[in-house]
């Protein structure tokens, strides 16, 4: 007990779970007899050992609904898991142990009061003058009364419990555990504490640290202050939140022009557009698409922040093949058709590992109201109902799929690079520039035409791929760290149940 609890106590509240899994070790050794010393003075009477029937019973509670609680305060009304309301009338009236018996099956509360009202959801338990109330509080946290719930609507049936095996030790030694079990569980309070406090500063370093990247004047600059946080990076890493934040401020550099040098020999952007303007208004007098309006000059005084010289600010839409409009999904896919068309959900979207073919499919009649989002393979593809903002790239196994409502259909030109449009949509500036004003229906939605009026930067495209790169070798980076972490906390993990285990072995 000494050595898990002492020795090894940094180890075992690093953990994951580690706290927890010292708390339910704490109550372990305390019904076992061996969190204090046997005292030969304690009355004669040894430790009883039976099933839980021999000491305890369980009854029911009676139904209170809502409306007849009189909300005055004399005396708690328990539900399933705690405190629901009070009332004016009582029907324990002695302190006791709720335990869930439907929804909550084996949730466990404490009552105090020398009176209060137990509902139909929930046993009451009153222990035996030779029990205390507080031990035997312990004891049922021991008992796994919670996994004894069964049914769609977890119930516990109390003839389950009544069979587990329980020991009671004489009364004396229960106040002694009980006062040892409050101690440490004290400390446990302590150390999640001091870990929360820690955990809070380490976000304010990291963010502030990161904060100084995205303040460096240009790439020469940020390389410097990329290679002082660099020598840091196993003490500031150290959480996947951590190393979230740095895939998003890779990303917001990426955006803002930072993250790699520019050149002066690229072509500017407004070449780019240019070309972009020409092709657009040869489709037009062609008849392959719509005449649309001009492209928008985007007035200094609304960039949302400078970029670099060779840069400029569209509209998101000006990025798009005319032929292929942002437009959504299948508004009713109807059932599902097993030699239909695929048919691909939100859940079916990955960047980096989707399904070789969605599972559903769809009926071809239904299918062909909606040519306009049939795939060919390689379309971004967004969420914009629910998981709004959720991204994907279509493989070319999904050539002839269709896509739901819920999805977007996004194809840039073929004067930008698609995956340079792809890091665009994942940064958080061109998120929460549309994503921010969602309209909120049964789920949250989001328009398209919020889409097609994003403000958007728009870089050389020789250093659209030179940031493409950059961005792939840096996140790749940050999946190493995300590995290393994962593997050390599972190690870390391991470890500690391990001499947990042996602590309850020894007990």
């Amino acid at each position: 007990m000494s050595v898990v609890l002492s020795e090894h106590l940094p180890l075992l509240a690093s953990a994951p779970g580690g706290i927890q899994k010292l708390r339910g070790l704490i109550l372990e050794l305390a019904v076992r007899g061996k969190l204090v010393p046997q005292d030969p003075d304690d009355e004669p009477e040894n430790r009883k050992v039976g099933v839980f029937s021999d000491f305890f019973s369980l009854e029911y509670g009676d139904n209170l609904p809502a409306p007849k609680r009189t909300g005055t305060g004399e005396y708690p009304v328990y539900g399933s898991n705690g405190v629901v309301g009070t009332h004016d009338e009582c029907r324990v009236k002695a302190p006791c142990i709720v335990v869930g018996r439907k929804g909550s099956a084996g949730a466990l509360n404490l009552c105090r009061e020398n009176g209060c009202w137990v509902t139909d959801v929930a046993y009451y338990c009153i222990p035996p003058s030779s029990i205390d109330l507080d031990f035997a509080f312990v004891l049922f946290h021991t008992l796994g009364l919670d996994k004894l719930g069964k049914g769609i609507k977890p119930g516990l049936s109390r003839n389950e419990a009544y069979s587990l095996p329980v020991a009671i030790p004489p009364l004396a030694e229960q106040h002694r555990i009980v006062a040892k079990v409050d101690e440490l569980m004290a400390l446990c309070d302590l150390l999640e504490a001091e870990q929360a406090d820690a955990a809070s500063a380490h976000t304010r370093l990291v963010e502030a640290l990161l904060g100084t990247l995205t303040q460096s004047t240009d790439a020469t600059d940020l390389a410097a202050n990329w290679q002082r946080l660099a020598e840091h990076f196993d003490s500031l890493f150290t959480t996947e939140a951590s190393i979230d934040a740095l895939k998003q401020t890779v990303l917001k550099l990426a955006v803002m022009g930072k993250l790699v040098p520019q050149a002066l020999h690229d072509e500017p952007a407004s070449e780019l557009l240019k070309k972009i303007a020409q092709e657009r208004t040869r489709l037009e007098m062609a008849g392959i698409c719509k005449k649309s309006k001009a492209m928008s000059v985007v007035g200094k005084d609304e960039h949302p922040f400078e970029v670099p010289d060779g840069w400029t600010w569209v509209l998101f839409d000006e990025i798009i093949n005319p032929q292929k409009p942002i437009s959504y999904g299948v508004l009713v896919p109807g059932p599902e058709v097993a030699d239909g068309v695929p048919f691909v959900r939100i859940a079916d979207l990955s960047i980096t590992a989707p399904p070789a073919l969605p599972e559903k499919k769809i009926d071809r009649k239904v299918d062909a109201q909606y040519s306009r989002t049939r795939l060919d393979g390689g379309e971004i593809l967004m969420g914009v109902v629910g998981s709004i903002g959720k991204l994907g790239l279509a493989p070319r196994s999904w050539k002839g799929a269709n896509i739901a409502r819920a999805i977007c259909r996004i194809v840039p030109t073929e004067h930008v690079d698609k995956l340079f449009v792809l890091q665009l949509l994942q940064s958080k500036f061109m998120q929460s520039s549309f994503v921010g004003d969602t309209r909120t229906l049964a789920q949250p939605t989001l328009n398209v035409g919020l889409i097609r009026s994003a403000l958007t930067p728009v870089p050389p495209l020789a250093e659209q791929k030179r940031i493409v790169a950059k961005v792939d070798e840096l996140m790749a980076l940050c999946d190493h760290i995300k590995a290393d972490l994962a593997t050390a906390r599972q190690q870390q993990a391991t470890l500690a149940d391990t001499l947990i285990d042996a602590a309850l072995e020894a007990a």
